[in-house]
């Protein structure tokens, strides 16, 4: 499936939880991927790494807003911190 968001990004305070690994914190890349039915899953590495770590809540619905929406919003909550549970209050779970 084509169509897949990838971003560099600074973790904010707290770093980002994942299923694998736990907490991730410092320089990250992050992939937004659609998947069928309006759904979305997202996965972090930290930059330069080969591991891929699944962010956790995710897969999940995508909102209205779309694809790239989802994506900036997750950023934006990623670069302020406070994602160390999961998918971040305010995005859909």
């Amino acid at each position: 499936m084509t169509g897949e968001l990838r971003a560099e990004v600074v973790a904010g305070p707290g770093g980002v939880m994942t299923d694998e690994v736990g907490v991730v914190t410092g320089d990250l890349a992050v992939v937004t991927r659609p998947l069928p039915g309006d759904r979305a899953s997202v996965a972090v590495q930290y930059v330069g790494a080969e591991e891929w770590y699944t962010l956790t809540g995710t897969p999940c619905p995508v909102p209205g807003g779309g694809l790239a929406a989802f994506h900036e919003a997750l950023l934006a909550r990623i670069r302020a911190g406070g994602t160390s549970e999961g998918l971040p209050a305010g995005l859909p779970q």
